[in-house]
């Protein structure tokens, strides 16, 4: 007789069956860097994750190599804001020297930046502004630009945020017209416009200033349809692709997964942390049960990689089981 409780009866045997597993090495954890000096400021509504100067950011890298995380994500605070976002594109901006500086101090640590305008307009808006609109051709070559500067600057991997269509091609010509062919696009493919994401605005300080960013990013209803954004990217040169959220989205990441044969990166956003961070807060979950168990639904719907700003309590976690 079949019973399916003989390959649970104890931890060993459990291990040996395991069907998914969260590497440390998989991690990729999101750092927000910001203009000025001697800063460390914490994000409110994401308890554990600050705003570092590039003179305090080196804290938070120790502590990125120290737990074995080997990959970053970037996003800048820049101390100017205008309706061109000129500061994501400036060759001294905020995350290009980030980059420099973490080339100089962490030979190892592979660094991805993350194009978009939103942090560096003052509209707050994704893309060029006008009349209300947000223009999606005109903003192309910006977030061009802002790519091979970047690249320049020594980022491993470019990571468009924006959602513009036809940005991917308009990205990967530039990088590969300035010698940078080997440098990968990491696509946010598969973006909708969530209720998850208020806790980055927060620290990002990139909340739009008008309306919303449904004309852009995809709607939540729509499954099939990250198909297609999918498909678009990654005729256009993507290498990668993320599905974000992570968590309210497995379906449409397994939907990736089944129909395309690239690397797909699942983002556990900001709203996704803070709730377990405060449900922890209230003593009503064991934190790391339920961050390991979201992880490995991750895993299991076929992300190879996970953005997520546990991922240095997740990569403790993990060593300590190790032992």
């Amino acid at each position: 007789m079949d019973r399916m409780r003989r390959l649970r009866m104890n931890e060993t045997l459990r291990d040996m069956v395991r069907e998914n597993h969260v590497r440390v090495d998989e991690l990729i954890y999101p750092v927000f860097v910001a203009e000025g000096e001697n800063i460390c400021h914490p994000v409110e509504s994401m308890p554990g994750i600050c705003q570092y100067s590039i003179d305090r950011l080196p804290e938070e890298l120790d502590r990125t190599v120290d737990a074995g995380v080997r990959a970053v994500l970037l996003f800048g605070i820049p101390a100017h804001k205008d309706e061109v976002g000129s500061g994501a594109y400036d060759d001294d901006g905020i995350i290009p020297r980030a980059i420099r500086m973490i080339r100089e101090r962490y030979e190892d640590l592979l660094v991805i930046a993350d194009v978009c305008l939103c942090e560096y307009t003052s509209h707050g808006h994704c893309g060029l502004v006008r009349d209300g609109e947000i223009l999606n051709d005109e903003t192309l070559p910006l977030l061009a630009e802002a790519s091979v500067v970047y690249a320049r600057a020594g980022a491993d991997i470019i990571a468009p945020s924006d959602m513009m269509d036809k940005r991917i091609g308009a990205i990967r010509t530039a990088l590969d017209k300035e010698g940078f062919q080997n440098i990968p696009i990491l696509s946010y493919a598969a973006k909708f416009a969530s209720g998850y994401y208020g806790p980055f605005r927060d620290a990002a300080h990139s909340a739009p200033g008008f309306g919303d960013r449904r004309t852009y990013q995809m709607d939540p209803a729509n499954g099939r349809e990250a198909l297609r954004e999918v498909k678009q990217d990654l005729a256009e040169g993507a290498d990668m692709v993320i599905a974000k959220p992570a968590l309210a989205y497995m379906d449409v990441m397994r939907e990736i997964v089944n129909h395309y044969n690239v690397p797909v990166v699942a983002y556990n956003v900001s709203g996704e942390y803070a709730m377990v961070k405060a449900a922890t807060a209230n003593g009503w979950v064991d934190e790391k049960k339920i961050v390991m168990e979201n992880l490995l639904g991750f895993k299991r719907a076929g992300a190879g990689m996970i953005i997520t700003y546990h991922a240095l309590d997740a990569a403790r976690w993990l060593r300590e089981e190790e032992r």
